[in-house]
């Protein structure tokens, strides 16, 4: 008898205002085991103020985006929790991530309820020599138009199961 897939892990990606000191988080997407996602993008606190031209021209956001469409941060922050609760997301990028989230909860004066840790801490030693190749392949088949966070968290999520579940 086979047993029954796993469930895929949570993910979540961040899109910021740079690459360093002062960044802070300018999108938030993230993907659930059951496959819904979640994408916004996050107004900038008063304080928010570095902006690198560099890192625009990798996430095609713009500033006054997120001025006019973007969510307040303290909403934000509560929707991540609701959503992730007491559970562990994953990501690519954990460092920075890591570094964004700490800001958007710790400047919003929000207790973060839920971990981060880096996806490679579940990726096993068989999938490691087929990632790049499957990521390639998933990010063909999805063929999707933008750059955008939940775009990335669910690339990285669909790679994960087909790594784990040769065809």
């Amino acid at each position: 008898m086979n047993a029954p897939a796993p469930l895929p892990p949570p993910i979540i990606d961040i899109e910021a205002s740079g690459f360093g000191r002062g960044s802070y988080p300018i999108e938030v997407g993230l993907v659930l085991p059951c496959g819904s996602s979640y994408c916004t993008l996050v107004s900038p606190l008063a304080d928010w103020t570095h902006w690198s031209e560099d890192a625009q021209n990798v996430h095609g956001i713009h500033r006054d985006e997120l001025l006019r469409y973007g969510r307040h941060a303290k909403d934000v922050a509560g929707l991540l929790n609701r959503l992730l609760a007491d559970t562990t997301v994953y990501s690519d990028a954990w460092s920075h991530d890591l570094a964004w989230l700490g800001r958007l909860f710790e400047d919003t004066g929000i207790r973060q309820q839920f971990r981060l840790e880096a996806l490679n801490t579940i990726i096993a030693e068989d999938q490691k020599p087929i990632w790049d190749a499957t990521r390639a392949l998933v990010t063909k088949d999805l063929d999707l138009r933008r750059h955008r966070a939940s775009n990335d968290a669910r690339i990285l999520q669909l790679t994960w199961l087909r790594t784990r579940i040769p065809a």
